[in-house]
């Protein structure tokens, strides 16, 4: 049976109002479909309701919970499903499961930020707010990026030492990350995306990512970008399917800030002492700091498997629809 047809089916059997992921679990349930162990498939159900919905196709429709999330149903069953009270039951199930999905740490978020930005052959690395100095001092509040990563030009030999003797800014570039787990509000997103313009001043780039971020901000989003410069990503839950919404505007390092950070933050000082090493070092020893620096950075995943053990573990899980 198709995935659209085992859709269509449990929306038939189920006869009331339901999200995605339970119209998923049914179909599993009763064997309907067959889901590839490469794909998302919670995922997979989701884009194809939305594609009938899309589509026009008259057997499904859809109405809008409390949340971020829709309730599906089939036409046939319309006259006899209670609408209203249907979806008051179901509305409250979900804004139930949504608040324990967020129950995972900030930071249990990092190593799927530090997953993607390897694909992308950035090394990263968490900047502990604890191993600061005067970690209770208000001024030193929005001075700490959650994380840092840096990316390097793949160079040959003769080219990097030509680059280093012209310009060294050339040869690397960092970024700097704030992390949050959601952002459904005008005043989260900017109380958020300010506290992102603050803590990567110091940095070439810097980004705002968040696990959640509502669509309703994208206007805003785009206007604070082209005015601040700060680029937005949205972190999936498979790692290598964020995306990039705004871009980060390039600026130069401001080393005065960077030598504060440093003086501030051990994690910040070591860090920036592993790039120096590897800036400075003779080409025989540049492969031996670059590993140096990799083993201080985070650790990430490479394997779906890897990352769906972990989810499951935090109790991390895709925004409901």
């Amino acid at each position: 049976m198709t995935m659209k047809a085992a859709i269509l089916k449990s929306l038939e059997e189920l006869k009331s109002l339901t999200p995605s992921d339970k119209i998923y679990d049914y179909i599993v349930s009763k064997n309907y479909c067959i889901f590839e162990k490469s794909k998302r498939p919670k995922s997979t159900v989701s884009a194809q309701l939305a594609n009938l919905i899309k589509d026009g196709d008259s057997r499904v429709k859809r109405i809008k919970g409390d949340g971020n999330f829709y309730l599906y149903y089939h036409t046939k069953n319309e006259e006899s499903i209670d609408i209203e009270n249907s979806k008051k039951n179901d509305t409250s199930k979900s804004i139930v499961s949504k608040k324990e999905n967020l129950k995972y740490h900030e930071r249990d978020l990092h190593v799927l930020l530090s997953s993607y930005l390897n694909s992308k052959n950035i090394h990263s690395k968490t900047i502990s707010h604890e191993h600061s100095k005067q970690k209770n001092d208000n001024h030193q509040k929005w001075i700490h990026p959650d994380m840092i990563g840096i990316d390097f030009l793949k160079l040959q030999t003769t080219t990097r030492q030509f680059v280093r003797t012209v310009s060294i800014k050339d040869i690397f570039k960092i970024t700097s990350y704030e992390v949050k787990k959601e952002i459904n509000t005008d005043y989260e997103l900017k109380k958020c995306y300010f506290q992102a313009v603050s803590n990567s001043s110091w940095a070439n780039y810097g980004y705002l990512v968040a696990f959640e971020i509502s669509s309703s901000l994208i206007d805003e989003m785009e206007r604070l970008n082209q005015s601040f410069g700060i680029g937005i990503i949205r972190l999936n839950i498979n790692p290598f399917e964020s995306k990039i919404l705004f871009r980060s505007k390039y600026k130069e390092l401001d080393f005065k800030t960077i030598d504060k950070l440093s003086k501030v933050n051990v994690d910040f000082k070591k860090f920036i002492a592993y790039v120096e090493k590897i800036l400075t070092a003779d080409e025989k020893f540049i492969n031996l700091s670059q590993k140096e620096l990799i083993e201080f950075c985070d650790k990430f995943f490479t394997e779906d498997s890897e990352i769906e053990e972990y989810c499951k573990k935090h109790n991390i899980s895709s925004p409901t629809e």
